[in-house]
């Protein structure tokens, strides 16, 4: 292995790679399985959540593009909150940011054991997770470019899966295989489009918003895209009607196929609705692109965590041997450390079976306000000192609405604070979160010591 010094991490992810690396971290888990929380929140009105959590991230990821095209490193919103906030942001945003990808992992190999029972009922949940975790820290120790290939082969099959079932369950709703327009009446029939009111949608979008974290992926890329001044702008501009359209138009269509109080949380209600109107060979189907999604952003999550173990790292906000790469330019040390982590995930679901699914989401959740939090500041801060330089007319990448949007979204990420308060599986993360802070400040103030 070379230190950074030596050599540096390599620009081999294309437009296309950013793309589907936005789509795999983003449409995963949290749509083809957690969406089954939200339906029980929100009714047929969980459209209407999606819509409002996408239109918040779509503009908190702007500000993040415009900072990733003006500076495109790989410590992302880390990088740019140590330069432009504070070192001690920097730090806490960087390893807030590592352990919520660490979470998210733990989220995905769990969904993993999930769906192989739901062909093999009798193989633990823990052994799917172990198996899942060896072969994805092995690809992601060869090179980028294969992680990106892995990333765009696997988030392909997701989003053409995706077409086909909305097509698919829009010919059924239409045709003798449904009961159209009768079918339609599953959007009001059963108390109404907004069942558990306007609080019901205020509570569904603390996990909407999990299944929107990991959008910011491409931030993190920046540091190994080529021309990042083209491809980030682009990527963050098409990915988000994209994800809007997926997420939106499948959840219609599944609340028009099957009475939303049907559904249930021992599978994914994708697989669940197919098989419950008669047709197996769909569920079946759906079920190697569940599992395929899980496994996709399992593997965008090592990635991220070992690109932010390697920008810490160069800040000097992590040990200097996690700067340490292979000869193809992979943070060796970082992904070992951010794959071997996720062992916990496998003895969890050794010792609580079915039961770790929502602790962890609720903790990702939290741990991802942070970051988006961060983000918001930071940007604020970074236009003031574009600003003072006289160089906040020469950004190429502009976010939208500033600073209006900036305020507004802070707020949004306060109420959706407050909503997870009122759950009571999501409560504990908020307990959780001040002391995972005050560990993050301990380490920061030992560090200065040094």
């Amino acid at each position: 292995m070379k230190t950074n010094s030596q050599q540096s991490l390599k620009r081999g992810l294309k437009n296309r790679h950013l793309q589907m690396i936005a789509l795999g971290g983003a449409i995963g888990t949290g749509l083809f399985y957690g969406s089954a929380s939200t339906i029980q929140l929100a009714g047929p009105a969980i459209s209407l959540s999606y819509l409002i959590g996408g239109c918040v991230i779509f503009f908190i990821m702007r500000m993040l593009g415009e900072m990733a095209v003006d500076n495109p490193v790989s410590g992302s919103f880390s990088s740019y909150a140590n330069t432009y906030w504070h070192e001690f942001v920097g730090f806490l945003s960087g390893w807030n940011y590592w352990m919520n990808y660490v979470i998210v992992s733990m989220v995905e190999l769990t969904a993993v054991g999930i769906y192989i029972n739901y062909w093999l009922p009798d193989v633990p949940q823990w052994l799917s997770a172990l198996i899942c975790l060896i072969i994805i820290t092995v690809i992601n120790l060869i090179n980028v470019k294969l992680y990106g290939e892995f990333e765009f082969c696997t988030a392909i099959i997701k989003v053409v899966a995706i077409c086909c079932m909305i097509i698919f369950g829009i010919y059924i709703i239409c045709t003798d295989m449904g009961t159209f327009p009768e079918n339609l009446s599953n959007l009001w029939s059963h108390g109404g489009y907004l069942p558990n009111g306007w609080w019901g949608l205020a509570l569904s979008l603390v996990v909407v918003m999990f299944s929107f974290g990991g959008i910011e992926l491409i931030g993190i890329t920046a540091g190994e895209a080529d021309e990042p001044q083209k491809s980030i702008p682009k990527a963050i501009n098409q990915v988000i009607w994209r994800i809007l359209i997926f997420y939106i138009g499948t959840l219609v269509v599944l609340m028009i196929l099957y009475p939303w109080n049907e559904v249930g949380l021992e599978a994914s209600p994708f697989v669940q609705i197919f098989s419950n109107i008669g047709i197996p060979a769909a569920a079946n189907l759906l079920n190697i692109v569940v599992l395929t999604a899980a496994i996709s952003v399992y593997n965008s999550a090592i990635y991220s965590n070992s690109r932010m173990l390697y920008g810490l790292a160069s800040q000097g906000n992590a040990p200097k041997i996690l700067t340490a790469l292979t000869r193809n330019g992979v943070p060796m040390v970082g992904i070992f450390i951010s794959s071997g982590i996720t062992l916990i995930a496998v003895v969890l679901n050794y010792l609580f079976p079915g039961k770790v699914f929502m602790y962890l989401v609720s903790i990702a959740v939290a741990a991802v306000l942070v970051s988006w939090f961060i983000i918001i500041v930071t940007h604020l801060k970074f236009r003031k000192a574009k600003a003072r330089l006289g160089q906040d007319k020469d950004l190429h990448f502009k976010s939208i609405g500033y600073p209006i949007i900036n305020y507004l979204c802070i707020v949004f990420l306060i109420f959706i604070a407050f909503m997870m308060y009122q759950i009571p599986d999501t409560r504990n993360a908020l307990y959780i979160l001040p002391l995972w802070i005050i560990i993050l400040a301990i380490g920061y103030m030992l560090k200065k010591k040094k």
